[in-house]
């Protein structure tokens, strides 16, 4: 163990201890707690109760029973989790073993996509994807440098299926250039988690005193991203490695992509075509 880390039991790990001796209605609590960490560490006991269709004194105990003082404490200690997940890579990378089990992948991303959907209310994802369809206003996205490549994918499919959709990048003259040319009403999507890449954020609350409809995909409620969206996605990035997953997001983009190709099916189709036959013509694609 180095200097300043914390041999303190994870919420999971006591959730496992005590599994046994859970009630039924624990039990469902409990169940909650590990399917959607990040929701519990800024949420509330009201929130978590109603989650598990338990009642707030539920709560309460498991806290208790898990050997926490409260739900308050049970809350940090989650929080602290979240934040050792997000750790550098320079400092996760000193803690592998070198046995990356293909099971402990999947169970990982696999946790990733679920967390990540689960937590998209489809009211929210409804009104990105009226945002998104609305060929009345232009899309832009901007990312963090360690997602610009789910970024790109996201980009290049939506504008299979739309005009006048934009990735703000590059230096300080190219991301003010693309800002001052976006009309009042343009849709962003913003992409990041901790630790944030500065001109992102700059970005992102210049974008908002626009008039820009803002919506974030980020690693909690509580991240700078959320004050300036209109809607904010909390995603999963956990890892085996040293670098965060971005499967959950790919996910949740992908999500945004379909129901978006649902909403533009009237004019969707005659830009697909029109791509296809270039392909074809061309002989750009080869299907031994």
């Amino acid at each position: 163990m180095r200097p300043g880390e914390s041999n303190e039991r994870t919420a999971a790990e006591r959730i496992r201890a005590e599994h046994d001796r859970l009630t039924a209605a624990e039990r469902r609590v409990a169940e909650v707690v590990l399917a959607a960490p990040q929701s519990i560490g800024f949420g509330t006991v009201a929130e978590l109760a109603t989650a598990a269709g338990a009642g707030a004194a539920t709560v309460v105990r498991l806290a208790t029973k898990l050997g926490y003082e409260g739900f308050t404490e049970l809350q940090e200690s989650i929080r602290r989790e979240l934040v050792h997940q997000l750790r550098p890579a320079s400092e996760r990378i000193r803690e592998q073993s070198g046995s990356g089990v293909v099971e402990a992948h999947a169970a990982v991303e696999l946790s990733n996509v679920q967390g990540t959907l689960e937590r998209a209310e489809a009211a929210a994802v409804a009104d990105v994807v009226g945002h998104l369809g609305d060929l009345r206003h232009p899309v832009a996205m901007v990312s963090g440098d360690a997602s610009t490549g789910v970024a790109q994918q996201f980009v290049s499919d939506l504008s299979s299926l739309r005009p006048d959709v934009h990735t703000i990048c590059g230096n300080d003259v190219a991301v003010r250039r693309a800002l001052a040319l976006l009309p009042t009403g343009a849709t962003l999507v913003v992409l990041d988690v901790r630790r944030y890449d500065r001109w992102v954020l700059d970005t992102v609350e210049h974008a908002h005193r626009r008039g820009c409809w803002v919506v974030a995909l980020t690693d909690s409620l509580l991240s700078p991203l959320a004050g300036s969206a209109a809607r904010t996605f909390v995603i999963s990035a956990g890892a085996v490695g040293p670098f965060d997953s971005h499967v959950g997001t790919l996910a949740l983009l992908d999500l945004f992509v379909t129901e978006t190709a649902s909403h533009l099916r009237r004019t969707a189709p005659g830009r697909l075509d029109a791509v296809e036959s270039a392909w074809t013509d061309g002989g750009s694609l080869v299907d031994p």
